[in-house]
């Protein structure tokens, strides 16, 4: 889906009817501060005071909400609720959304609103406290939502039905009904049951990958991921049994479904910095419910509900929503995940001779290789090698703050997880975007006084200052002979460098570091001549990427049709991603740096997720990978 048509889609969803019927619950989020409570008279324990509280819609009403947010032109609710204080809370919110409250009903005996309390101290989420887990439906209180629902049919689109609880609003009997109301109505269902999905007839279902293995009788050990093949096997039983399109959501690994023209696919999202997953399967089904509504196929459902999913899953401690625009910013340039299952277990990789080179995603065919780019630090130079161990003590210092040395040990190991899994998803981004995402995280835990908050930039400049002390050490000793430029560049760079320069291909540079600092490195390793002006790297702007740069640079020099003939070698993500969005050939590099050859098994998996068409572990076969490619040298 291009960016112009999401866009469309995104216009056709205002006219869309939308019907949520299912187990309305309120997320509430408690945050707690250690530092207010007190003694208790009455008990002498320790009181867990709550200095600030916040309400969202959840379960079936956070389906509501997200159509919403997204801009679905009406949606309806038919729930029940209980008469209390959280059940008044859920209307007045649902009332200031703009969600249609007429079916919803309050059931003043035997029921509680269903209410989870999520506990937030010190930024992490505490034993959840929960509401409505004894409820029993009044069989007169069913009937009254049921025929709520009907009055409303000829006026929608589409109906969710959804099913969270265990002892909610689906009792057998309003199953039954639910399905002769399916069954001879002309609008559209699409389910999402917890625990009863084959109790609806044909409607269209939405579920997960566990769920869709428990209905298939398949056992799986549980946390353990699905393979494609084995969900893609399960939506094609699932559809055989209902005779109605299924979508199963996998997580980061995307959406796989079958309806009539077989099987569907949209891969996972590439999603950098922390995430919270909370309601992100409510978030898939209302973008996959808005897109049905307004008369979309299943492939175009499941990547606008892998979208809405993506923006969601950014949102922390909140059951989020998504806005047309940050649909927008998601969908218009995706970055997606390729081929999980082959990046996790390279016991599945396929080899073209020895075991060298890797064929990910097949050889290239086609027209003659005209224009190739590398990226530079950890592809071509291993001057900055071991960046990575500087800048993870300089983030969980500057996290930290000046009492980091005596931290105490459980906040400074989960400080250093977390830091250590945002630099491994932001390898290869410039580092002033890096640093960003540092003072987001400075702020977001607080555990330095607000006067001592620095800005990206403030923290570059911390992390450029020791890194460059490293760098330059280096540089010195190559200046002063004690070592040569090749002891600082992977194996066989140089020569596949100059053979390419001698078959006539135009070579670029491409970096996310300072572009100064490329061009005194380059020099430094005597590489800069292949390149001439064709160097890019970091200009001091967040916004401007230097590898989308470069790239969109050639499209604009040799037109789309010649980005057919342009091949890219890189250790990172950002180039392989933004080569194969443009359809070029992307080769990954993944080389262990300390060595300057041989194969990092941490690299090689995420550039196969990145979309790479080939991995190498250096360029010693250079003379084998240009063959393939169709240089002759």
């Amino acid at each position: 889906m291009t960016g112009n048509e999401l866009e469309v889609l995104l216009g056709d969803i205002r006219r869309a009817r939308i019907g949520v019927i299912g187990d309305y619950c309120l997320d509430a989020y408690w945050y707690l501060d250690p530092s207010l409570s007190e003694i208790s008279i009455e008990t002498g324990l320790a009181t867990r005071a709550v200095s600030r509280q916040s309400y969202s819609l959840g379960g079936a009403g956070n389906v509501a909400n997200n159509l919403v947010a997204m801009g679905v032109g009406r949606v309806c609710a038919f729930g029940v609720l209980g008469d209390d204080a959280f059940g008044r809370e859920m209307r007045r919110i649902m009332r200031a959304a703009g969600i249609e409250a007429r079916g919803v009903v309050f059931q003043d005996h035997d029921w509680s609103t269903p209410v989870y309390v999520k506990p937030i101290e010190n930024g992490n989420e505490q034993g959840r406290i929960d509401f409505g887990g004894a409820n029993a439906l009044d069989p007169a209180v069913g009937r009254s939502l049921l025929d709520a629902l009907q009055a409303e049919l000829p006026g929608l689109d589409l109906v969710i039905i959804n099913q969270q609880l265990p002892h909610g609003i689906h009792t057998e009997w309003l199953r039954a009904l639910l399905g002769s109301l399916i069954a001879s109505s002309s609008t559209r269902f699409i389910v999402d049951s917890r625990a009863f999905s084959d109790s609806f007839g044909s409607a269209i279902r939405k579920l997960n990958d566990p769920e869709a293995l428990r209905l298939c009788g398949v056992s799986w050990k549980e946390d353990a991921p699905v393979t494609r093949e084995v969900a893609a096997a399960a939506a094609s039983t699932l559809f055989s049994r209902w005779s109605a399109p299924v979508f199963i959501t996998r997580g980061a690994r995307g959406i796989i479904g079958q309806d009539e023209a077989g099987t569907f696919e949209v891969p996972g999202l590439q999603i950098i910095g922390r995430i919270d997953t909370v309601g992100a399967g409510d978030s898939a089904l209302a973008g996959i419910a808005a897109a049905l509504a307004s008369g979309r196929g299943c492939l175009e459902a499941a990547t606008l509900g892998n979208f809405v999913a993506g923006v969601t899953v950014r949102k922390l401690y909140i059951t989020g929503t998504a806005s047309p625009e940050e649909i927008l910013a998601v969908g218009s340039d995706p970055d997606y995940v390729f081929r999980p299952e082959l990046a996790e277990d390279p016991r599945a990789a396929c080899y073209y001779g020895g075991k060298e080179i890797e064929i990910v995603s097949g050889l290239r065919s086609g027209r003659a290789v005209k224009t190739v780019i590398f990226d530079f630090d950890g592809t071509v130079s291993t001057l900055r090698e071991g960046w990575e161990e500087i800048m993870q003590p300089v983030m969980i210092r500057s996290i930290l703050g000046d009492g980091w040395v005596d931290a105490p040990a459980d906040i400074y190991q989960d400080v250093k997880e977390r830091v250590r899994g945002y630099i491994d998803a932001t390898t290869g981004v410039q580092t002033l975007v890096q640093m960003q995402g540092l003072a987001a995280m400075v702020k977001e835990l607080g555990l330095v006084p607000a006067s001592q908050v620095k800005d990206a930039w403030g923290y570059k400049e911390d992390y450029d200052r020791e890194l460059q002390a490293k760098v330059d050490a280096r540089i010195a000793r190559i200046q002063a002979g004690e070592l040569s430029c090749e002891d600082y560049m992977i194996k066989g760079a140089r020569e596949v460098l100059e053979a390419l320069e001698h078959a006539g291909v135009r070579l670029f540079l491409a970096s996310g570091t300072d572009e100064d600092d490329v061009l005194r490195e380059a020099r430094v390793l005597g590489v800069d001549r292949f390149f001439d002006d064709r160097v890019l790297g970091a200009v001091g702007n967040p916004n401007i990427e230097a590898k989308k740069v470069v790239l969109e640079r050639i499209a604009g020099l040799v037109g789309q049709q010649g980005l057919a003939e342009l091949v890219t070698f890189g250790d990172g993500p950002v180039e392989v991603r933004e080569t194969k969005k443009r359809g070029g050939y992307a080769i990954g590099v993944a080389t262990d740096e300390p060595r300057r050859y041989g194969l990092n098994v941490s690299k090689r998996s995420r550039l196969v997720r990145a979309g790479a068409d080939l991995v190498i572990p250096d360029f010693l076969p250079w003379k084998k990978v240009l063959e393939l490619l169709g240089v002759h040298v």
